[in-house]
C-alpha cells in the first residue's frame, strides 16, 4: 500500500510542475494549495531534494522548483525517492536479503512476475502525465 507520505509527495511534485518553470515556489504556497500542514511537507521536501529530484533555495524570492522537465519524472521514482516500496513481497525489496528458500518457493514466480507489473505501471506514468489530470 502507497503510504500518506508517497501520495503527498506525488501531489507536491505535480504542485511544481504546474507552476513556472523558471521560477521557485514556497513551501508555504504549496502547503495552502494542496491542503498538507508545511511541517509534514517539510519531512517529504527533504527527501526530493536529497534524492536530486527537485532544488531549494532559502530566503526572499526562494522556494522549490522541479530540476528537469515533468516528462522526465515518473511516479515510480518519486514515490522510491521517500521511502515507498513497490514490491509485493519482503523477499523482492532491493535491499533483501537471498532468501534460502528461493528455489523451492511454489509462488516466487508469480511474485516476481506481479513486481514488474507493478514496477513497470509506477515507472510508465510520468508527472507531466499526472500534472495534465
Amino acid at each position: 500500500m502507497i503510504s500518506t507520505r508517497g501520495r503527498y509527495a506525488l501531489r507536491l511534485m505535480i504542485d511544481l510542475a504546474g507552476q513556472e518553470k523558471d521560477s521557485y515556489t514556497p513551501l508555504k504556497d504549496i502547503s495552502e494549495r494542496q491542503g498538507i500542514s508545511e511541517k509534514y511537507m517539510e519531512i517529504i521536501i527533504k527527501e526530493l531534494v536529497r534524492h536530486k529530484l527537485i532544488r531549494g533555495v532559502r530566503g526572499k524570492g526562494g522556494g522549490y522548483q522541479l530540476l528537469r522537465s515533468a516528462a522526465n519524472y515518473s511516479a515510480g521514482e518519486i514515490l522510491e525517492a521517500v521511502g515507498e516500496q513497490l514490491a509485493p513481497v519482503s523477499c523482492l525489496l532491493p535491499d533483501a536479503e537471498r532468501c534460502d528458500r528461493e528455489r523451492i518457493c511454489p509462488t516466487i514466480e508469480m511474485w516476481k512476475k506481479f513486481n514488474q507489473l507493478s514496477h513497470d505501471f509506477f515507472y510508465g506514468i510520468t508527472l507531466a502525465e499526472l500534472a495534465e489530470k
